[in-house]
């Protein structure tokens, strides 16, 4: 519905949404949650069989977006290790390999994926939530924070923001089911009763993917955070964007966690 625009860049692809529902069989003392509890089961699969992925995280769940064109690979890859499911008309019906092997294509292997540049902004980060009826009270604000706020100077030479303070806002709505990152100074300006967090209340640091805007074509990006954090058994709250990719991981662990991706990164040279 929107109307052809200049201003409006619009990737090529159509994507469509995976949810991952668990069914309980995750291992006994399994406590990561987001990206990395099916970082072994879904991205790094994915990402060997040359997928690439949009990786969403919500306060609710995660989802995965693929690209219209490759779910015949999707399908293959994870069949295996899933019972698989389309929506149609608001019911699920399952989905065998034969209904998609139409144009599948065994992948030939490949050089090893890029290892990207990750920087971790001084920022802290709040994930909540706000119940539907109570939005039209938060309203006003948030559409000064999404439209009218003030940015951070933008270096047009070298294409980046100073990293030791980023401007991220994130607004989901997915089936009536809000979802917000905002950093915890954005947080103040907002009435408190309204947003809704976990009882204990973190916050977060963020781990930014990508020197320069990453594209479309590429996989592996959100295996390179995603298989190490689930080793070390962190969770992490995952947002792709049309430019970079971001990774939000309790305060207390971001030490721990920028090590562990320096010293991939020093493994793969």
């Amino acid at each position: 519905e929107l109307p052809p625009s200049e201003f409006m860049q619009v990737a090529d692809s159509t994507w469509l949404v995976l949810s991952v529902v668990s069914n309980g069989r995750e291992p006994p003392g399994c406590q990561a949650t987001g990206v990395t509890k099916i970082a072994r089961s879904v991205i790094a699969p994915l990402a060997e069989h040359h997928v690439s992925v949009l990786m969403l995280s919500t306060y609710q769940t995660d989802f995965i977006l693929v690209r219209e064109r490759d779910l015949p690979v999707v399908i293959h890859t994870l069949a295996g290790e899933f019972d698989i499911y389309r929506e149609e008309s608001g019911e699920c019906v399952p989905v065998t390999c034969d209904d998609v092997s139409n144009g599948f294509l065994k992948p030939k292997p490949s050089a090893s994926p890029t290892l990207h540049p990750v920087q971790s902004p001084q920022t802290r980060f709040c994930v909540l939530t706000v119940a539907p009826d109570t939005l039209p009270a938060i309203a006003t604000m948030l559409i000064d924070v999404l439209f009218y706020s003030h940015s951070p100077p933008w270096d047009a030479a070298t294409g980046s923001q100073d990293l030791d303070s980023i401007t991220f806002f994130s607004f989901s709505l997915i089936e009536g089911y809000i979802s917000i990152v905002m950093d915890a100074e954005t947080q103040k300006r907002f009435p408190s009763d309204l947003l809704l967090t976990s009882s204990t209340g973190e916050l977060w640091r963020m781990v930014r993917i990508g020197g320069q805007p990453l594209g479309f074509d590429e996989c592996g990006i959100v295996a390179q955070i995603a298989e190490p954090l689930a080793a070390a058994d962190i969770s992490a709250y995952y947002i792709s964007t049309f430019n970079f990719d971001h990774a939000l991981v309790p305060e207390e662990g971001i030490a721990e966690v920028i090590q562990l991706l320096q010293q991939r990164q020093e493994s793969g040279r």
